[in-house]
């Protein structure tokens, strides 16, 4: 018998549990040994190269497709398991490849999911103008663009007031105003305690907005955290940026002999220096003995693409 449905909203609690999930199709391992857990209320990352899997454990954990070996809980229920109806209807989902029908409208579009989903209609409009469709809700769904399909995509996920959201690539074909407009809803969202996984190719654009992630490969979760407890655990090299004039590079670059410094090359009118992340504190420190010759200084961290490649190769 399986335990009675804890509450969705219990802040920083686990409420996605995955444990040794596998998924195998014939010799293809595409989930192969998965443990994972995502709090409630977190905007949690999912990344990693085409065919790591992401897409397939999205699936076992909307109940879609059930797991070769292991389990999935969600607000303690098994996604495989009779009380999984009761959280699937606390659910939305945003597939990578949006399908829709051409000749409804935006709002009928809206209309029709939401009598799947057994919601009011009356959300429909409300939901076109959070992101930013209300102007088209008349038009054909032919008559949109790719990121207008896109957006109403997320609309039909956010139909229902979900508490938790799982979108697949769902910036795909937005400009740059949307995805800044998209992720405002999330940060809106997070702050009414929705739990949101997002997977994204666009490492750079997730970068400063989850809350932790996990980077899948071959099947498996390579690494998970924080993205400054990658980087740490990666332990890629920093650089810094020292703009002097050059009649003083020679004095960065004695004031930096006795460090564990791993290189330093000179440029028109800065100094670069790399460094390991154990250093950083002393680089910092001896630069500031310069007396004021040091006009600027940037610390370049290394970005979530580098902590990817530094996981994934």
């Amino acid at each position: 018998m399986e335990s009675s449905l804890p509450s969705l909203n219990d802040a920083g609690a686990p409420l996605i549990v995955a444990h040794g999930v596998r998924k195998h199709y014939g010799n293809i391992h595409a989930v192969d040994g998965v443990d994972l857990d995502i709090r409630s209320g977190e905007l949690f990352g999912l990344i990693g190269h085409n065919g790591a899997g992401k897409s397939t454990l999205f699936k076992m954990m909307l109940g879609l497709i059930p797991p070769t070996a292991g389990d999935i809980r969600i607000g303690g229920a098994l996604v495989t398991g009779r009380d999984f109806r009761a959280v699937r209807r606390t659910v939305g989902y945003l597939p990578e490849n949006v399908v829709l029908y051409d000749n409804l409208t935006g709002l009928e579009t809206l209309w029709f999911f939401a009598r799947l989903k057994g919601v009011s209609p009356a959300q429909a409009a409300p939901t076109l103008e959070r992101v930013g469709l209300a102007h088209a809700a008349k038009r054909r769904v032919r008559e949109y663009s790719k990121g207008m399909r896109q957006r109403l995509g997320f609309a039909q996920a956010l139909l229902g007031k979900p508490r938790i959201l799982f979108l697949d690539e769902p910036t795909t074909g937005l400009d740059p105003e949307a995805i800044r407009s998209f992720y405002a809803t999330l940060r809106q969202l997070r702050s009414e305690g929705v739990t949101t996984v997002i997977t994204s190719h666009i490492l750079a654009e997730i970068q400063e907005r989850v809350d932790r992630l996990a980077i899948m490969t071959a099947g498996k979760v390579q690494a998970r955290g924080t993205v400054q407890d990658l980087r740490e655990k990666v332990d890629l090299p920093l650089w810094f940026s020292v703009r002097v004039a050059k009649e003083d590079f020679e004095a960065v670059r004695s004031a930096l002999s006795h460090l564990q410094v791993d290189a330093i090359e000179a440029h028109d009118d800065h100094v670069k220096v790399r460094c390991r992340r154990e250093a950083k504190m002393a680089v910092i420190e001896a630069l500031a003995r310069l007396d004021g010759r040091v006009r600027d200084l940037t610390v370049r961290e290394p970005s979530l693409e580098d902590v990817f490649f530094g996981f994934s190769d």
